[in-house]
């Protein structure tokens, strides 16, 4: 989330005579994330978030704005898009589209802790079990065709190490394709900055903006990625992420023997947009660009560990 298409409150107040949800009492921009712009709404009927979508065409934003209400309509704590006055999700502001979606209770941890990171594994894993319900379909656009793009255009800006490790891993990937695991809609973006918590207690999935049909190990290796490198102690995160899953959905034999490379694939593909974001940032009123070298690091770890093989950290799938 970030703050790239300046709102003033005349065109605030223009845009909110299209709901029903009262005049605006604040409005407040979000610096963290890195797509569209976010702003805190605050009305005299409530607490929403105003979403300028900066990259997605107007056509595509159906599909996300309707799977955040079918996810919560299912008890998946995501957040619920504000229809307006003709019972539609979106429209435009400052030549933008545009949506408000209600407020979630709660904050980001920074700093999980095993209990947080079983209660992630457990939400996602619901989410799993629900996601063939929903009837839409789109293709992930960070796909392996993206990556190859990416390399391309970042390689000259990288010192000859990070250029052979980029390299190297896109000829790994060639060669360990995991399109054939069992599949659905995916959040794929499941970072601690996109999840809210009180206390232990998971209040919200935000920003399904990267929301795609793609295996579900892959989602699975982008939330381990993230929320089991920030912790005190990787594996004792990992063994409660994996059984908080697992109490949800069980994964296949297949599914297992994917995760080692496929978390090297969820990892590569982080890096390569922190490095995009780098190299070629957009311009923006508030801005938040995340460090690449993190993924790197994150990558060049997970290649140690798949040499160890799925065993080493996962349980064993039931017979």
């Amino acid at each position: 989330m970030s703050v790239y298409t300046a709102v003033s409150l005349d065109q605030l107040a223009g845009f909110l005579k299209k709901y029903d949800i009262g005049e605006a009492l604040a409005l407040r921009g979000i610096s963290d994330g890195i797509e569209n712009t976010n702003y805190y709404l605050s009305t005299a009927r409530g607490k929403y978030v105003l979403t300028l979508f900066e990259t997605l065409r107007l056509s595509e934003l159906p599909y996300f704005l309707d799977l955040m209400a079918f996810f919560s309509e299912r008890g998946i704590p995501s957040a619920r898009p504000v229809a307006d006055r003709r019972g539609g999700y979106l429209n435009e502001l400052n030549g933008k589209p545009a949506a408000i979606v209600h407020r979630l209770e709660g904050a980001s941890v920074k700093s999980p802790g095993p209990r947080h990171c079983a209660e992630v594994g457990r939400c996602l894993g619901r989410l799993h079990i629900q996601a063939p319900g929903f009837s839409l379909r789109r293709a992930p656009q960070r796909d392996r065709a993206w990556w190859r793009e990416m390399r391309r255009r970042v390689s000259p800006m990288l010192p000859a190490r990070d250029r052979r490790l980029l390299q190297e891993e896109l000829t790994y990937q060639d060669r360990h394709d995991f399109r054939d695991a069992p599949s659905g809609v995916i959040h794929a973006d499941l970072f601690r900055d996109n999840v809210l918590f009180r206390g232990n207690t998971l209040t919200g999935i935000l920003d399904f903006y990267y929301a795609c049909n793609w295996p579900f190990v892959y989602d699975l290796a982008v939330a381990l990625n993230d929320w089991c490198n920030a912790g005190a102690d990787y594996r004792e995160s990992t063994a409660a992420l994996m059984g908080g899953y697992l109490e949800e959905r069980q994964l296949s034999r297949r599914e297992l023997e994917l995760l080692p490379s496929v978390l090297r694939a969820a990892a590569l593909r982080f890096w390569l947009s922190r490095l995009e974001d780098k190299f070629f940032p957009r311009c923006g009123e508030m801005t938040h660009i995340k460090n690449p070298d993190e993924f790197r690091d994150i990558l060049r770890r997970n290649i140690r560990l798949s040499e160890e093989g799925p065993g080493a950290l996962w349980p064993a799938p039931a017979a």
